[in-house]
């Protein structure tokens, strides 16, 4: 059994378990559930922005512990201080040290920027309590869904409104997975089978994402350069990225100096 298997193995038994505490009627009266849901393609498209989804990450399985001292309200209005377009909050527990609280204090401590719920939704019910926290923007994972219970989570989250990602990792999940309920295509550089990462997956799968898709470019991406050129040789309009900042004492301070290094980097690719 391969790590991604492990964790779906695990969070069928969390969903069940959460089920049992909280009903649908229930997640459905929540404050969260009634607010207005905030566009992520709106804000991967605003010039004024970086285009990153920067990412509140503890830890993961290939990294271990990655920064637990700091809180996720300094982290997230930092990176919405330093011009983040949108944000990403981990929920899951057992692997990368998430949880609701956090994606509810992300919400809470930044009203007007996106937010997706990072997890590995496997059930509808996991769309509801999604935007009963205030999540703005579901994540579907090809590598453990079929291209049917792809669709049909897909479709349950648009009817609630959410925005949905859909995260590929080769042509194949591509040319699968695809359907017209998705709002952004995500490569994941990261084999969450092997945990080897390589940003060249994004550079190859790019002239493969149908026109009508955002496409963003997950994992990996460390360097100022390598963005830019996702950005303006390979068509990319998003970046998520998390560990690069996480792994820093002070992420909303390194998210400042990457977003300077871009604008520098990108006046002076403009006046070439």
């Amino acid at each position: 059994m391969n790590i991604l298997d492990e964790i779906i193995a695990r969070k069928r038994t969390e969903v069940a378990e959460r089920k049992a505490r909280a009903t649908t009627a229930q997640l459905e009266a929540t404050e969260g559930f009634a607010r207005p849901v905030l566009s992520l393609r709106q804000a991967l498209l605003d010039p004024a922005k970086t285009g990153i989804i920067a990412e509140h990450k503890r830890k993961s399985p290939s990294r271990g512990v990655i920064n637990q001292n700091v809180t996720v309200e300094a982290v997230t209005t930092g990176y919405v201080r330093g011009g983040a377009s949108a944000l990403s909050v981990l929920t899951d527990e057992p692997y990368f040290d998430g949880t609701d609280e956090h994606l509810l204090a992300a919400r809470a401590a930044n009203p007007q920027t996106p937010v997706l719920r990072k997890d590995f939704v496997i059930d509808e019910y996991q769309i509801i309590e999604a935007k009963s926290l205030g999540a703005d923007v579901i994540l579907l994972i090809a590598a453990n869904l079929t291209p049917t219970g792809c669709k049909e989570l897909a479709r349950a989250a648009k009817s609630l409104s959410l925005e949905v990602l859909l995260e590929v990792h080769d042509q194949d999940e591509l040319e699968r997975f695809v359907n017209e309920h998705i709002d952004v295509v995500g490569v994941n550089n990261r084999d969450l089978k092997r945990m080897k990462t390589d940003v060249d997956t994004s550079r190859r799968l790019s002239e493969l994402i149908p026109a009508q898709f955002l496409k963003i470019s997950e994992s990996g991406i460390s360097q100022p350069d390598v963005l830019l050129d996702l950005r303006h040789h390979h068509g990319f309009h998003g970046f998520l990225i998390g560990e690069h900042f996480m792994q820093h004492p002070d992420p909303a301070a390194a998210f400042a100096e990457f977003a300077i290094q871009i604008s520098g980097k990108s006046q002076a690719l403009s006046r070439k």
